[in-house]
């Protein structure tokens, strides 16, 4: 199956593979720019495409995660994985308790393991942040995210060209 998934995804063409890999969990943007940029794309061009992707399954997380939750949390497999998700997102979202979207901003911004768009989706459903506002402050964050995600490849990619 990883096989067969990763030779399709290695039959995209790079434009492809940047928005698909930036609309994945965990990886996100924070993924696929490093991806675009070793594939030759342009930085401007890496960078918007990985917004886009990475903005794509936001407005379907924040408005269908909680009633999709409690459907499927009828059946003991889902309700112990939607406990285990919403716990460790708990765990992680105290800035987002307390400044609220500020606080989702700040969240997505950091280009850290499970602070992306994903997780704040889930963070900001879980405390009934406004849906609407929810969205474009994950989208400032995913902004944020991506300037500093861009400065950090573009810099190492330039460090190990000079090290040859």
């Amino acid at each position: 199956m990883s096989e067969w998934f990763l030779s399709v995804l290695g039959n995209l063409p790079p434009q492809w593979l940047v928005v698909i890999v930036s609309a994945m969990p965990v990886s996100e943007l924070r993924g696929a720019i490093p991806i675009g940029i070793m594939l030759g794309l342009t930085p401007a061009k890496v960078f918007v495409l990985a917004i886009l992707g990475n903005l794509i399954p936001v407005l379907p997380l924040l408005y269908s995660l909680e009633p999709v939750s409690e459907k499927l949390r009828k059946f003991s497999f889902f309700k112990k994985f939607f406990d285990w998700l919403f716990e460790r997102t708990k765990k992680k979202s105290k800035i987002i308790e307390k400044y609220e979207l500020i606080g989702l901003i700040i969240f997505v911004a950091v280009p850290l393991p499970m602070t992306g768009a994903w997780t704040g989706c889930i963070a900001a459903s879980m405390l009934k942040l406004e849906k609407k506002l929810s969205f474009f402050a994950v989208a400032a964050g995913v902004a944020v995210a991506a300037v500093i995600v861009s400065v950090i490849t573009l810099s190492a990619k330039g460090y190990f060209a000079n090290v040859r």
